[in-house]
């Protein structure tokens, strides 16, 4: 399935400009895209946290399609319910088109308040879209630390001093998580790699059944960085293999990208603030390079084996 950039630049629906979201926020280009690929109506659930706080401040909205704000712990649920809503209504021929349910929550929303309700959607096969736009921590609220925020990085939870270096747990991988579940499609991306991205959108969005995207998408503040870099930084995520590009759809993995040279995972440390207490400290960035080695090789071995 491929993707024509030109095509795309000529979809004009979209977020509506004016919104509020930082300057080099990276949401915006996961959400332009989705809009872009998808090939069918679509009613957005969304759960609190930065995309809510900046396209739906009442009584304005950025959103061009059917829009339902939800708390932090319950848009995976309320997606559900708006799927059972639309099927009872294609029942009673009261609805010609068959919009697709998206769910889009940050990792604060998705990783830890909304995973129980994700997972009963799951579970349960609820034929939905989840978009997890993960930038690392609850950015929304004042940067704290998440499960997904990664060992060693400074939050205004996990401080930098002489008694703590920064987060002191790994991050938890969702993706897998999400994949134990048994739904037909999860994929993991970057706002980096647009093609990638759109193509993984896009079949999410075609996919019978439960399917979700986690994508890695920087924040600036949080993470203490140029505004002007947001996709370079993501960029150096993918091309140290910090944050791997990859499918598993009917239970096969593929990985989507593989880096031709892959550079060390302290270029891509270095360009943020976040990590700037470990990067002077080789012991602490070997042990972040041994952490990414050993995920990789699991990753390349279910590849492999065709699980």
């Amino acid at each position: 399935m491929s993707l024509n950039l030109r095509e795309l630049s000529e979809r004009t629906e979209g977020l509506a400009p004016g919104h509020r979201a930082c300057a080099g926020c990276g949401f915006p280009v996961v959400v332009r895209l989705l809009f872009a690929v998808a090939r069918r109506p679509l009613v957005v659930v969304n759960a609190t946290g930065c995309m809510q706080v900046v396209t739906a401040i009442y009584p304005y909205s950025a959103w061009p399609v059917p829009y339902l704000h939800n708390a932090f712990e319950n848009a995976a649920a309320t997606a559900s319910g708006v799927e059972a809503a639309v099927k009872a209504l294609r029942r009673r021929g009261q609805l010609q088109e068959e919009p697709k349910v998206v769910a889009i929550g940050g990792d604060g929303a998705t990783y830890d308040i909304g995973l129980q309700s994700l997972s009963g959607a799951l579970e349960r096969g609820h034929d939905f879209l989840y978009v997890c736009y993960n930038n690392e921590a609850y950015m929304n609220t004042g940067v704290q630390r998440s499960s997904a925020t990664p060992q060693g990085a400074r939050t205004t939870t996990t401080p930098v001093g002489r008694v703590q270096r920064g987060k002191l747990q790994p991050r938890k991988d969702l993706t897998e998580i999400v994949v134990a579940h048994g739904i037909p499609y999860a994929a993991q991306a970057s706002i980096s790699h647009w093609a990638d991205l759109g193509r993984k959108l896009q079949r999410a969005v075609d996919v019978r059944g439960s399917s979700f995207v986690n994508v890695l998408t920087p924040c600036q503040p949080g993470w203490d960085y140029p505004p002007e870099k947001t996709v370079e930084v993501a960029r150096l995520a993918v091309e140290s293999r910090y944050w791997p590009l990859y499918e598993v759809e009917g239970g096969k993995y593929r990985i989507t990208y593989v880096p031709r040279q892959p550079v060390p995972v302290q270029a891509f440390l270095e360009t943020q603030g976040r990590f700037r207490h470990l990067v002077a400290d080789g012991a602490a960035v070997a042990d972040v390079q041994r952490w990414v080695d050993a995920h990789w090789e699991r990753l390349q071995a279910k590849a492999r084996s065709g699980l």
